[in-house]
């Protein structure tokens, strides 16, 4: 036990640079960690006799935030485009929530059809709904079009979300009070509105194309707010931080072997699921937010938003172009 001892004693006292480092380094990454993680909802409020509706709802925070409504015993609507995923991850639900009022419904952004049909189901099945959040996404993939046409990013991202949503807006607006939560990013800082040129067919570049998409939620839920001031629906954008999710498939690829190497245990500092929803979850049901409409959100409190977020002419422009694209009145 003796020589066991000092042979640790010589160790360290040979190596405590190099230990001292390593203890700096851990201390630094769990600070790290604990930072990324950010706030939590503390709301306890139940939401029972409620219906909420949550797009791209069978993974990542989309799922997180469904099974958090679940456990407050809303009846929860999984709207989603895999309806086999979207299945199991229903069942999934039901089992850890003990909540069995939990639905699947047919959704395609890409399509526009898609969009419309879920609607009028919605209207037809549904006599109330009190929380409607927009959630799924794609980011930075290849120059594809949708259905209708056009540019993937800003065409799932935003043009669907816009139709759905005005398609739901009577049914809210009987349900009040009820909200409006919109997913957007940080993304949207280095975003700008290509007016000229919406579709990026000039100059296709996955990041440009996100950052439009992410600065037309945010835009958009600006507009929305201000037509629906007075009538008890509320809305809210937000950004849900850095996630280990899905969302980043069409990145991960395109990068070479040695950032991979060294990128795969970095994303374990990053949020997980369950911590990128709480910030969703927040606007969702949080009473502090109930007189509050049209802000921006991050880490469960309201965040300015960057300057060309802010442009209420951009808004009402973004909002007349996306009523032609997607053909309402």
């Amino acid at each position: 036990m003796q020589n066991y001892r000092e042979a640790v004693k010589d160790f360290v006292d040979s190596h405590k640079f190099g230990l001292t480092f390593a203890v700096i380094a851990a201390a630094g990454a769990l600070t790290f960690r604990r930072w990324m993680a950010g706030r939590v909802c503390r709301s306890k409020v139940r939401l029972d006799g409620k219906t909420v509706l949550i797009t791209g709802a069978n993974t990542g925070i989309g799922k997180e935030t469904a099974l958090d409504m679940a456990q407050r015993g809303a009846r929860v609507i999984l709207a989603c485009r895999d309806m086999t995923r979207a299945r199991i991850a229903a069942d999934e639900i039901r089992q850890k929530s003990g909540n069995g009022n939990v639905v699947v419904k047919k959704l395609d952004l890409s399509s526009l059809q898609s969009v419309r049909d879920l609607a009028k189901d919605i209207g037809e099945s549904e006599d109330h709904l009190d929380i409607l959040i927009n959630n799924a996404g794609i980011m930075m993939c290849p120059k594809w079009k949708t259905e209708d046409g056009f540019e993937m990013q800003f065409g799932v991202n935003h043009l669907g979300h816009f139709l759905l949503t005005n398609s739901l807006l009577d049914l809210l607006k009987k349900s009040t009070p009820s909200r409006i939560v919109i997913v957007s990013s940080m993304a949207h800082e280095r975003g700008q509105i290509h007016f000229d040129d919406i579709n990026l067919d000039k100059d296709y570049n996955p990041k440009k194309s996100y950052g439009q998409s992410k600065l037309a939620n945010v835009l958009f839920g600006r507009e929305l707010a201000v037509r629906l001031k007075g009538t008890g629906v509320t809305v809210y954008s937000l950004h849900p931080g850095v996630i280990r999710t899905e969302l980043g498939r069409h990145i991960f690829p395109t990068l070479s072997l040695l950032v991979r190497i060294i990128a795969k245990p970095l994303t374990m500092l990053l949020k997980t699921p369950w911590e990128g929803a709480q910030t969703t979850i927040h606007c969702a049901v949080d009473e502090s937010l109930a007189d509050v409409s049209g802000l921006y959100y991050s880490d469960c409190a309201p965040r300015t938003a960057a300057p060309q977020a802010l442009d209420d002419a951009a808004a009402k422009k973004l909002w007349d172009l996306s009523a032609s694209m997607v053909g309402l009145a």
